[in-house]
């Protein structure tokens, strides 16, 4: 029973201490130079890491230059185990309030390690409420809209199926 209790411990030391030096704020900034790679540059007001988690405030995404959306908080949290990105009030620009909703007021991605190949989706704005699944292995996304409100500008990529709207797409 000691040993068991060592062993506990110590997996409980090692996984503490992976999260306290965790290089959270650097990991962002490569997820910054990835993007620049493809021209989208990210503008953030303030940059705030936590123990669990790494929160960014007023962030402005530049796609070629041109300021397109704006989001006020993302926020990432992480237990290794079990980790949530969660964007609060994206809104874009009114040059693609016709082709995409124009506000997003929450979305919450969420990965955990029992469920290894999928990442799961929560979002609610403009559009109503959405749920979906991004499948890691058989690379493909699938959003369900369940309370669509405004979404004239998306149907034409949306199909009818038994739940009502949804998206699905390969990647």
């Amino acid at each position: 029973m000691q040993m068991v209790k060592k062993s506990i411990g110590i997996l409980f030391a090692v996984w503490f201490t992976l999260l306290l030096f965790m290089p959270k704020e650097e990991m962002y900034y490569t997820v910054e130079k990835t993007l620049a790679a493809q021209d989208i540059t990210l503008n953030e007001k303030s940059i705030e890491e936590g123990l669990f988690s790494l929160t960014i405030k007023d962030v402005t995404v530049y796609v070629k230059g041109i300021a397109l959306i704006h989001i006020d908080e993302v926020d990432f949290f992480t237990l290794l185990v079990y980790n949530t990105l969660r964007i609060d009030n994206l809104v874009v620009d009114e040059v693609l309030h016709s082709k995409v909703p124009a506000r997003t007021e929450e979305a919450r991605f969420t990965y955990q390690v029992f469920a290894p190949l999928t990442v799961s989706l929560d979002a609610n704005g403009s559009f109503g409420y959405a749920e979906g699944t991004i499948g890691l292995a058989d690379k493909q996304v699938h959003v369900d809209f369940l309370k669509a409100k405004e979404i004239e500008m998306i149907k034409p990529f949306l199909k009818k199926g038994e739940k009502g709207w949804f998206y699905e797409k390969s990647f």
